[in-house]
């Protein structure tokens, strides 16, 4: 698979995984989910391949790209109705 085809891939992942590792991790610290979700990510597309056949000359600069890809979509669901139904959600009712 070439770069483009990868990066697609990755991309097309991304919004489904941030709001799967919300789910899981949500009492965990930004960065340790952030990490969660470039885990799962890397097994998900197994990157391993596409390095083996050279495709990604630079593992640490796609990793970069992708972690930079995450911060984008969790600010964009941030900043959406997504975030404003899981805090609604997670609200105390007073008593």
């Amino acid at each position: 698979m070439n770069f483009l085809n990868q990066l697609l891939r990755a991309i097309s992942f991304i919004p489904a995984l941030v709001q799967g590792i919300e789910s899981l991790f949500g009492s965990k610290p930004g960065s340790e989910k952030k990490d969660a979700a470039i885990s799962f990510l890397e097994n998900a597309l197994n990157m391993a391949d596409a390095i083996e056949r050279h495709e990604i000359v630079d593992p640490g600069k796609f990793k970069e790209g992708i972690s930079q890809i995450i911060d984008g979509v969790v600010e964009c669901l941030n900043a959406s109705s997504w975030a404003k139904a899981v805090s609604a959600s997670t609200q105390q009712p007073s008593a």
